[in-house]
This record gives structure tokens, sequence and C-alpha cells, in this order.
């Protein structure tokens, strides 16, 4: 690991096992098969105390179909739609290139609840009430997928001095890097578009300059916003849903789901105001504070649902 002013270069590779320039485990794609596993063991759980909508023995399936056909599908094109739109016009066979990276978390949410009503009307359940028991385990799939997000040095948070700040080499493609290299070398950096990981970045342009601490001097200490995120919105949001789950078994169903989605949209614009903005903003808001205040009045509307069901089979 190298280290420069007291802050640490982000030199960690995006693979696990790397046999050929094109095949590879990669973190990224492990931190989805554990999520999903840790969601699951969460459920089964539930299932155990009388606390899931979903029996255990359709759970393997039940997670291995809101897996493949809601997070992964949703989060695909969620990215594609909201964030890569002009490339999907352009080139829409790129959808289905997920090995290149790309996944929306807003878009696997939003595929997960659209799943969930087909299941749900398909085995004849409440589509609320399955929706409470998943979002007790989903944000442990939030957790190992932001944890991913740092493995692979991808959005990482804006500058700030705090202690713990890391410097990434990945931002060598923005256009603040690039200009601030220009003025101190008085002349054009040289960017490679086909270098996408921290050791590879390091590597070729400690060869350019002949040293890695004329690259990494270059580099912005920056919030390991990625973090923050698996903390709040999935270690903090899985604490509280599955406590709730357990404690107040009595909440009207929608109502778990509404916590869900409130709690994830504050935490998510809460955590944007340390996180670089990865797409031009909409509204004088980033991308995921404009498509999480969305996620605000859905979950109120579980939430207000949820009571006025409860408040009229009482009265009737």
């Amino acid at each position: 690991m190298l280290l420069l002013a007291d802050y640490w270069v982000h030199d960690l590779s995006p693979h696990i096992v790397k046999f050929t320039d094109k095949i590879a485990l990669h973190w990224y794609g492990l931190s989805y098969v554990l999520g999903f596993y840790l969601c699951y063991l969460a459920l089964r759980y539930l299932a155990r105390q009388g606390r899931s909508e979903i029996s255990e023995a359709a759970l393997p399936d039940f997670i291995t179909y809101t897996a493949l056909f809601g997070a992964v599908l949703g989060g695909r094109i969620g990215f594609m739609l909201f964030y890569n739109f002009d490339v999907l016009l352009s080139q829409p066979w790129r959808i289905f290139q997920i090995w290149d990276g790309g996944m929306a978390s807003h878009g696997g949410i939003l595929g997960v609840a659209i799943f969930l009503f087909w299941y749900a009307k398909k085995n004849r359940l409440s589509w609320t009430g399955i929706g409470d028991t998943l979002v007790a385990g989903a944000p442990l799939g939030i957790l190992t997928g932001r944890i991913a997000n740092f493995i692979n040095g991808e959005l990482f948070g804006r500058v700030t001095s705090v202690p713990w700040a890391v410097k990434f080499p990945t931002e060598v493609t923005s256009e603040d890097f690039l200009q601030r290299y220009a003025v101190i070398h008085h002349e054009s950096f040289p960017v490679n578009d086909a270098l996408k990981h921290s050791p590879e970045i390091l590597e070729f342009y400690t060869r350019v300059l002949g040293s890695a601490d004329k690259f990494t001097a270059l580099l912005n200490p920056r919030h390991p916003s990625q973090l923050y995120e698996a903390a709040g919105e999935g270690l903090f949001l899985f604490l509280l849903l599955f406590w709730l789950r357990l404690k107040k078994p009595n909440l009207p169903n929608g109502v778990l789901t509404g916590i869900f989605f409130t709690t994830y949209a504050v935490i998510r614009i809460a955590l944007e105001g340390v996180r670089e903005p990865d797409a031009p903003y909409l509204a004088g808001l980033t991308r995921g504070q404009f498509y999480s205040t969305f996620m605000i009045v859905i979950g109120l509307a579980f939430i207000v649902w949820g009571y006025s069901q409860r408040k009229k089979q009482s009265t009737t």
C-alpha cells in the first residue's frame, strides 16, 4: 500500500483471481452473491421465528428470482435509464454488458418492487406483506455492494482533509485533475481510457512520470463515501428494519416497506453531500438526491396506506 502525507492511496484490485485479461473473478460479483446469501439467512431466521410471509421452504427460490429479475435486472436497467441514457439510445445492446459495471440502487429497488408485485399475484400473497419481509434483510445486499464499490475505487467522495481521507487514482479522468496537472507541469496529462482500476493506473502513471510520488501528489484526498453508505444505507438500515420486524410484529402491512423507502432516501440524500456527483445535476440536486425525493413520497404513501387499512378493518 502506498502512503503519502498520511493519506492512504487506494490500490486495491477489483479481482479476487485473474486468469486472463478478460477472465477473472471479481469482488463486485462476489458482493452480489454474498449479499443475497446474507439476506437469505436473515429471512430464514425470520421464518423460523414466525415473522415472515414467505415460508422457509420457499425462500431459496424466492431469493434467487428476486435477485435475478428484481435487483440485477432492475439495477442494470435503472443505471442505463437514469445515468447512461445517451449510451442506451446509441448502443442499446450494452444494457446486457453487466460485466462492464454500472448498477443503480434506485433501479434495483424499483425492479424488486415490480417483481414482488408479480410474485404476490402469482402466489396469492400480500404484496405489502412480502415486501415487509424482504426489506428486513435487503439492506445486507446494499452493505456488500457498497463495500465492493470501495474495493473498485468507484463512486468515491468529495475532496476533504479528514484524517481518514483516501486518495483514489481513478479520479484521473476528472476535469479538475487534468487542469491541476496542466497548471503544475505546463503540459497535457496522458489519459489512457483502457485503464480502469487503481493498481493499473498507479503502475501506468508511475512509469509516465518516473515516480509514484509525482502522481499521487496530484490526487485529492477524498471521503471514502462508499463506506459511509455501507454503514448507513446498509448496516444501520438492516439493524433498524430487522429489529422492527422481530419486535413489532403488529405493524400494518406496508409500514415496514414505507420505513425502508423513507429511511433509505433520507440517508442517501444526506450522504450525497459528501459523495462526488457521478452525473449532471437535476433541479439543483445530485441524481441520487433527486431520485430519493420520490422514494420519500412513495415511502410515506406506504405508511399512510398501511395504517389506513388497519383503521378501515377495525371499523368494519
